[in-house]
């Protein structure tokens, strides 16, 4: 589970403007959730807050692994054996999810489910892991054994044993989802934060952008940088909350399926991004791939921005971020 260190700022509303600002905090998908809306009385804000509540339920039961009659689940029973025919938007979602483990050269990837869970991240692990237990915990994994049949809609897992989960773009996905349907029935402003995967869109009542602060997981009292955020999205990585150490090495609880091994080196990315999908799937992404070889990446994608923070508690920025500008003093 990733960890928060994503600060909203929500100033009052003014009440000369016909609009109020709604806010709802409350527990889905196994995280905190927060919606703020926008509307014309509170009354019509709580409907479309319901409206963003019913959206996370219908998905959740699209692409939820845990859920036994879900889509997804059904492929992951039928690994190794046939195709299973899904509604499109989850063959979308997968299709997706696999040309992000291209672009990442397979650090983020969906099949990371059929990974033997052997770290522990409780304070219950004594030693490390044989390298031979680790290379056989991550043997299942693959997502070029993903087989699409994009006439038919269907997934094929083509190994036996093989399992998707979609909980590193998951959350990305539904927030995202919840923008275009209220957007869709006219709400002018708004955010959706899914235990720190956050979508706006609109500007607050009082004109200003909506704003997101960030901390460094070492100095948790202090934001040390606030960004304005409008029509985009926002997503953190982290580990700074579950990891284990063995001699000397922070291990985090973000496992680089290519290897077995977790991440090491780095304790927090943050991704700005259009898409919630995109920045929550390439987090993960670039948190595995470490600072150069990240930072390298997302230098190369329009409109994706990237701040990290290692495990010596240094600040890194693409190069589009000019973190001068947005630091706190």
């Amino acid at each position: 589970m990733r960890q928060l260190s994503l600060i909203l700022f929500l100033f009052a509303s003014v009440a000369v403007t016909a609009q109020v600002t709604q806010k709802r905090t409350l527990s889905m998908l196994g995280s905190p959730f927060e919606m703020i809306v926008e509307a014309k009385d509170i009354p019509q804000a709580d409907i479309y807050i319901d409206m963003a509540v019913a959206e996370v339920s219908r998905v959740e039961n699209l692409i939820s692994d845990w859920i036994p009659t879900t889509p997804i689940s059904e492929v992951n029973r039928n690994a190794g054996v046939k195709p299973v025919k899904v509604p499109q938007e989850v063959f979308d979602l997968v299709q997706r999810s696999i040309k992000i483990s291209e672009l990442t050269s397979g650090a983020f990837d969906i099949s990371y489910a059929s990974m033997d869970k052997i770290w522990k991240f409780d304070g219950s692990m004594t030693k490390m892991p044989s390298p031979e237990e680790i290379k056989k915990s991550v043997e299942k994994v693959g997502y070029k054994n993903i087989i699409l049949d994009a006439k038919n809609f269907t997934i094929f897992l083509k190994n036996p044993g093989m399992k998707l989960g979609l909980g590193g773009i998951g959350q990305g996905f539904i927030a995202d989802k919840i923008k275009a349907l209220l957007v869709s029935k006219g709400v002018v402003a708004g955010i959706v934060n899914i235990s720190g995967d956050i979508n706006t869109w609109g500007k607050q009542l009082n004109g200003e952008k909506w704003k997101v602060g960030i901390k460094n997981p070492l100095n948790k009292d202090k934001i040390f940088a606030t960004f304005p955020l409008e029509d985009s999205a926002v997503e953190t990585s982290g580990s700074y909350e579950k990891y284990v150490t063995f001699n000397g090495i922070r291990y985090s609880h973000i496992i680089d399926t290519r290897t077995g091994y977790p991440a090491s080196g780095v304790i927090s990315v943050t991704v700005f991004a259009k898409s919630t999908e995109f920045a929550d799937a390439l987090a993960t992404g670039v948190f595995v791939m470490g600072v150069d070889v990240g930072l390298d990446l997302v230098n190369q994608l329009p409109g994706i921005g990237c701040i990290y923070v290692d495990d010596k508690g240094k600040i890194f920025a693409s190069k589009n971020i000019d973190l001068k500008k947005f630091k706190n003093e």
